[in-house]
């Protein structure tokens, strides 16, 4: 079951899973922790430069075709992929 980003359709999603929180805690939660996560994760994020370019392409794999895509800025870093 897919859901938009709201704290009350996360609320809905945690009590299906037998999580009971309300949306007003989620919220304090995202308030008080996000500043932490940003401050540990600041240290791996690369610069990115302000040209890139994307390659993506369909392989077959084991019978099923997959997506693949990547992109790469202009000094030859890849910045994303699957």
């Amino acid at each position: 079951m897919a859901y938009p980003l709201s704290y009350r359709n996360i609320e809905e999603m945690m009590l299906e899973r037998g999580i009971e929180v309300d949306h007003s805690t989620i919220n304090l939660w995202v308030l008080n922790y996000t500043p932490e996560v940003e401050k540990r994760f600041r240290k791996y994020k690369h610069p990115v430069g302000k040209s890139w370019r994307m390659d993506e392409t369909y392989i077959k794999i084991k019978g099923q075709w997959k997506y693949l895509y990547r992109a790469i800025d202009k000094e030859g870093i890849q910045l994303i992929s699957y």
